[in-house]
């Protein structure tokens, strides 16, 4: 029945052709043939305290200090910042910079938690009664406290996602999980789809969308029959907010689950160069984002914890584990089963867009969905690249409709201002250009290198600016200052000078003589003139003529 309703769904008429792209082969058997185990606790955890896309968290725990599992030990410095939570229970050991998974292998800061083996919850970490009746704004929030952030490896903060700034039509729950061996989204999907359904139903409530489609490749079919029976499920159970999902089935070719590249399958919309999903109105989150936002919002239980593909030919047993954020590699990889770690090359993440790990140490973080490790059988030795033929297989092949040869001939002369007018911001670093290149040409490695150089040169740009900026800003208030400093000695002048006008006035007064008139000066009053005898002396008193 549910199959008949999806078949006549406007989406199927919605649904486009991938561009490019390549057909490679899965060894997904390896790994997705086995439930979710759940693996022991490290004695010792790293967290680093940027595990998502934005500033980092800042720490609010201190050394020797008891946490708990769940208890905020960073909280976010941003906007777009995630915090971060104790993935167990134990005491801070250290707040110090150690090794991140990273192609550099480089250092940041991070927090160390020495495990107690309790793995004791912190009281505040509690179910939410009728999480579907809680107001939007408060679902958004909780999502944002529990450190939520994109499971799919873009590691972007769900709850600032989930605040868009125009009308969205279409949810899409992403679970289009098309590189090679990895299989933890296909398993989450077949042993947890409630979990997803009820999480979509959350994020409807957020962002009010006419339709939700649920995505899936059609070489995962337990999958996708698991996601249809919970829809029915929820349907019979009279949940009438089902009614807008959609769950479908998109062919299987990498990368079919790239954002910009699903939502184009799924909708026909293209998002422009520069533009994000939400200006042309959809949102599309993973399906591992999805259910950890349930845990969220259902149990209160932050993001500790995520499921990890652990594959390949030198695993003793392969599977998907969920394993505490945090955990080191090398204990991965002992209760595995991979003994030999000497001789072994270990990537994080698939084959095509993953890194390979030099230093094992390094812990697990939200990003990391694969764990591949390969005997030395099985490394693909470097091969001599030729000179570009420019044949235009990459072209063909890139999903992103780039033009990869010649962003490879500019990277390569290193002409950034090239590289910016064929858009090498769009590269998605899928890696189809370099598998199809006949010339064995490392594409990827130099347009990993354009871009951080670009970006090398914008952050330059950026400080060029800001110290211009505050050199202006110097010579204005400095100009402001000898002005202002100007006007007062001109002021003090002016207030001399009138007082000086105002004195002269004064003594002048007081020193002239009385002006006499003609008349005076020839016929003076008798009356005012001294007898005779009272000026011969001062003595005798003055006789006045009457």
């Amino acid at each position: 029945m549910f199959k008949k309703r999806l078949s006549k769904s406007p989406l199927f008429a919605r649904k486009k052709k991938l561009y490019g792209g390549v057909n490679l082969p899965g060894f997904k058997s390896l790994s997705n043939t086995t439930r979710i185990e759940t693996l022991p606790i490290s004695p010792q955890l790293v967290m680093p305290l940027k595990q998502h896309i934005g500033e980092p968290a800042k720490p609010v725990v201190e050394v020797g200090e008891r946490v708990l599992k769940g208890q905020v030990i960073a909280e976010t410095s941003g906007y777009i910042s995630a915090p971060v939570h104790a993935s167990s229970s134990g005491i801070v050991a250290a707040i110090e910079a150690r090794p991140i998974p990273h192609a550099a292998t480089i250092k940041e800061p991070c927090i160390v938690i020495h495990t107690d083996g309790k793995d004791e919850w912190h009281p505040a970490i509690q179910p939410v009664p009728k999480p579907l009746k809680l107001p939007a704004a408060e679902i958004r929030q909780r999502i944002s406290d529990a450190g939520v952030v994109g499971l799919g490896g873009a590691v972007f903060p769900s709850a600032v996602k989930l605040k868009p700034t125009r009308e969205i039509e279409t949810l899409i729950i992403n679970g289009v999980e098309c590189e090679p061996y990895i299989t933890c989204d296909d398993v989450l999907m077949r042993y947890e789809a409630d979990a997803i359904i009820q999480g979509a139903l959350l994020l409807a409530r957020i962002i009010k969308p006419h339709e939700i489609v649920v995505a899936i490749e059609d070489n995962k079919p337990e999958a996708y029959q698991s996601l249809v029976n919970a829809v029915e499920r929820f349907e019979q159970a009279g949940v009438t907010a089902v009614s807008i999902i959609n769950v479908t089935q998109v062919p299987t070719i990498f990368p079919a689950g790239g954002e910009k590249q699903l939502i184009k399958v799924i909708t026909g919309k293209e998002v422009p160069s520069g533009s994000l999903p939400y200006e042309v109105g959809i949102v599309c989150l993973n399906v591992g984002t999805t259910a950890a936002i349930h845990d969220a919002i259902y149990y209160g239980r932050p993001l500790v914890s995520r499921i990890m593909t652990v594959t390949g030919d030198a695993v003793g047993s392969p599977g998907n584990y969920r394993v505490l954020l945090g955990t080191p590699i090398d204990f991965v990889l002992s209760q595995a089963g991979v003994t030999a770690h000497d001789d072994v090359a270990v990537i994080m993440g698939g084959p095509m867009m993953g890194v390979a790990v030099a230093d094992q140490s390094v812990p697990v973080v939200k990003a990391a969905n694969c764990l591949l490790i390969k005997s030395d059988r099985q490394i693909r030795q470097p091969v001599a690249s030729m000179p570009c033929i420019r044949c235009g297989q990459c072209a063909s092949a890139c999903p992103m409709k780039l033009v990869p040869q010649q962003l490879y001939w500019h990277a390569r002369s290193k002409s950034f201002d090239k590289l910016v007018t064929y858009h090498i911001d769009d590269c998605i670093e899928c890696g189809c250009c370099q598998v199809v290149c006949p010339a064995k040409l490392p594409l990827v490695h130099y347009f990993r290198f354009a871009k951080s150089e670009l970006k090398a040169r914008e952050q330059e740009r950026k400080k060029a600016d800001i110290s211009r900026l505050r050199s202006e800003t110097r010579l204005l208030r400095l100009e402001k200052i000898k002005q202002e400093q100007e006007e007062r000695k001109a002021r003090r002048k002016a207030n001399r000078k009138r007082a000086a006008s105002r004195g002269d006035g004064v003594v002048s007064s007081a020193t002239a003589k009385p002006e006499v008139s003609a008349t005076q000066q020839q016929s003076p009053d008798l009356e005012s003139v001294e007898s005779p005898a009272a000026s011969e002396s001062d003595d005798q008193p003055r006789t006045m003529v009457r």
